[in-house]
Parts: structure tokens; sequence; C-alpha cells
């Protein structure tokens, strides 16, 4: 008897899956992944029929919503040109790019070298900086996410590097960007004691063997902890005071995510390079693009520039990614993102007086993030960083609740993101803000 015969296609995907596929920081038994046949806007929908709120862009990625044909449309018929050719040969589509990418970035970073995600952006942005400046050290803040790679996933500071830290990249290091909520000192205080903290590891690991400083323009995963106001404008000086080159991940806060083009100009600064991926094309294929100033990029006019991907520059993926510059703009998505950002805010607002366990909410745009707690006053969070398994009952229970509502999100620790498709809707944020507010109930139970 035909074993298909007896389940439905829904489960014989899933069944399918977990038989023959690995799944990304999971254990591999009790996984229950969703099985999504299609997508439209901010909706997925799963064989079963069931619609699902997208409430965190798939990872924070799918800017411009689920099932946009004219990605479609550009992929085909760049294909029906030419799939793909040697990074050292070049296509229209890869110049047309490079240049609008030019036009986007701000001052000099004019030259842009394709990479495959945000990962190898990074990679390829660490080896350049070592490779131009002949030094080694690369700086990064602790709570920070730059990818799992093992360069990139060192220069992170997220736990889940913490299963492979034996086997962690060389030569980098790590400070803290403690954030307000939970800065016991005074907030006045917070800038000047954060930047006093990184002049004080510049000078301990010495500044002359300190090829970068690596950021993330706006936190994401980590939880959108915000910077001190005028933090990155600190460390910008003290980058040029010292030769020191700032790398920006924009791989997740860039392309509309925070309300303009990048999360750095939030802060009124222009770093040496950007890492970029995720909504460069939505995720639509993947892709990435480490841009690089002017200055960096005529060093290696006369000289090799050690760097190279096979599939660098990959025409699919360029016209993919040009097509979804072309809907940014065409669709106002960067200028929506901003204004539903405020929206979210407001509600948000409201919610927090109607719940107790909502401690803080961190946005900026669409990257935003509520952390719920047990006691406001405390501020003893609903699940501690990193948290064991059986530390994350209640938050368990809050995601469970979430997902049974026909929302998809990202839920973390104690956070729940709120990090919707930049084409959102207020209606369609009432919506998905209703199902948040339903399942953070669960939590509030728990305040003491």
């Amino acid at each position: 008897m035909n074993k298909t015969a007896t389940i439905s296609e829904s489960e014989e995907i899933i069944q399918n899956n977990l038989d023959y596929t690995l799944f990304s920081w999971s254990k591999q038994k009790g996984v229950a992944p969703l099985a999504i046949k299609n997508g439209k806007g901010v909706y997925l929908y799963d064989y079963d029929g069931k619609r699902h709120l997208d409430f965190s862009s798939g990872l924070m990625n799918v800017n411009i919503g689920h099932g946009n044909q004219r990605i479609t449309d550009a992929v085909v018929k760049q294909m029906q040109e030419i799939s793909y050719v040697t990074p050292s040969c070049v296509t229209k589509v890869r110049g047309e790019l490079g240049k609008k990418l030019a036009e986007i970035c701000p001052g000099d970073l004019n030259k842009a070298f394709f990479t495959l995600c945000g990962a190898t952006s990074i990679e390829n942005a660490i080896k350049l900086a070592r490779m131009h400046t002949g030094r080694h050290k690369i700086l990064s803040r602790y709570q920070s996410y730059h990818g799992s790679t093992y360069g990139v996933m060192s220069a992170g500071g997220d736990p889940r590097k913490l299963p492979a830290d034996s086997q962690q990249a060389p030569n980098f290091v790590h400070f803290d960007i403690p954030y307000a909520y939970r800065w016991e000192y005074g907030e006045e205080n917070l800038l000047k004691d954060t930047v006093s903290q990184l002049e004080k590891v510049i000078a301990y690991e010495g500044p002359g063997n300190i090829a970068a400083i690596l950021l993330e323009g706006e936190s994401g995963s980590s939880g959108c902890l915000k910077y001190p106001a005028g933090y990155l404008k600190q460390v910008r000086a003290i980058c040029d005071k010292h030769s020191i080159l700032l790398i920006m991940d924009e791989v997740m806060s860039g392309f509309g995510r925070t309300g303009k083009w990048f999360g750095f100009e939030n802060h009124g600064i222009i770093p040496d390079m950007i890492a970029m991926a995720k909504g460069l094309t939505c995720g639509y294929l993947p892709f990435g693009c480490l841009m690089v100033s002017d200055k960096i990029a005529t060093a290696y006019d006369d000289k090799m520039l050690a760097l190279g991907l096979t599939y660098s520059a990959h025409p699919v993926s360029c016209a993919a990614a040009l097509e979804t510059l072309h809907i940014y703009e065409d669709e106002n998505l960067i200028e929506n993102a901003a204004a539903m950002g405020k929206y979210v805010d407001e509600k948000v607002a409201a919610m927090k007086s109607r719940h107790p366990s909502i401690g803080d909410f961190r946005n900026t745009g669409l990257l935003g993030c509520i952390e719920l707690v047990k006691n406001k006053d405390t501020k003893e969070p609903m699940a501690p960083f990193n948290a064991k398994p059986d530390e994350m009952i209640v938050m368990n229970k809050v995601a469970s609740r979430i997902k049974e509502l026909g929302m998809y999100t990202f839920v973390r620790w104690n956070y729940i993101f709120i990090a919707p498709p930049l084409c959102i809707t207020k209606e369609q944020i009432d919506e998905g803000l209703a199902i948040i507010e339903d399942a953070i109930s669960i939590a509030d139970a728990h305040v003491i």
C-alpha cells in the first residue's frame, strides 16, 4: 500500500523534510515546521489553505513582500539571455546594479564587490580591512550577530557561536554597548561611559593593531538594542583618529528596514564599507554585496585585489537585486516603513499600558522588538539571555499561541520581533498586534 495515500500532502511534505534535511539552530527531533505553498504581500499560505501573517519578513529579509512577479520576470528575462558568466567577464546588469548602489550609498561608497549572502559580505569586509590596513584585529559588539561561517561567527557576539567556540577564528575582540533600558547608572552617563569603555579596549589592544570596528547599522536579532544617542558619531571619530576602518553590517537593517536606505543613516555617519544582503534581493535569490569606499578601492588599481567567489556578480541574482531596488522606489516602501514604524510605536505604547509583562519596546522604522519581563520594577526577563529549555516554558507558550493564531514571527528568549514587510498597511499591523496582544496575555499571568 502506498504510504503517501494515508497522509495529507502537507504531512508528506513535512515528513520528507524531517527525514532527509537538517534544520538550522534546532534540535532535529521535535521541530514542527510550517509547509508553505505560496505567499502574497505580507501573507504566507500553507498546503492546508491556512493563511499566516508574516510579521518578521521571513528572517527580516522579505522587505518587498512575498510573490512580487516583477522579480520573477526580471530573473526569467536574464536567464533567457545568460544565466552565468565567470566574474572575470561582465554583464550589463552587473554594471547597472553597481551604478544604482553607488547612487544609493552616501559619500564615496561607489565600488561593489558582489557576494552570495550576508556572511560572505562580512567575511570579505574583514579580509579587505586586514589587507588594506596591514593590521589584524577586528573589534565588534558582544550582543551582535554577523553570520555563522567561521570568521563572522567569531566576529559576532551571539551565543549561537558557543558550541563551536573552540574552533573560533583568531584576532576578534569584543566590547559591550549597554542599552538604556538595562543601564542602572543614569542615561546621561550612558554615552560617556560606553565611549570610554571602547577607548580603553582600543588602548589595551593597541590601536596600531586594529584593522576595523564592525557594527550593525541597527541592532537586529540580539534584541534591537539601541545605541546611545550620538554613539556612532563618536565611533566614527575614534576610527578616524586611529586610522581604523569602520564596517557597517547592514544585512538586516539595510534597504528601508529602518525607514532609510541604511540603518547607519539614522546616526549621521558614513562608514568605509557596507555589508549587504537580505533586503538586497528580499530573499527571492541568495545574494550579497560589499560596498567599498573609493579611498580603499583605488589602492588596488595597480595591485591585485585578493578577493574572489565563483558566483560573485551572478547575473541572475544581479537582475533580481536591480529590480528589487526599483520596487523600493516605485512603491515608496522606504517612506511607508517610516510611517508604519511610527504607527507601530503608537500602538505598542498603548499595549504597554495594558500588559504588565511588556517591559520595553525598541524600534526603528519596522525593525522592532517587544521585551517581556516578569516584573517591570526589577526588569527580570521572562526568559534570560541565552535561555536554557526549562527557562523558555512561558515564552514557548507565547510563541505557540502566536503560531496557532496564524502568525509567523521571530520569538527569541524574552523577545517578540515586529519586522513585517515594508508594504504592510495599518490594518495589517492591527491584525498582527492583536495576535501578539492575545499571546502576551499568557506572559501577563506569570508577572510577579
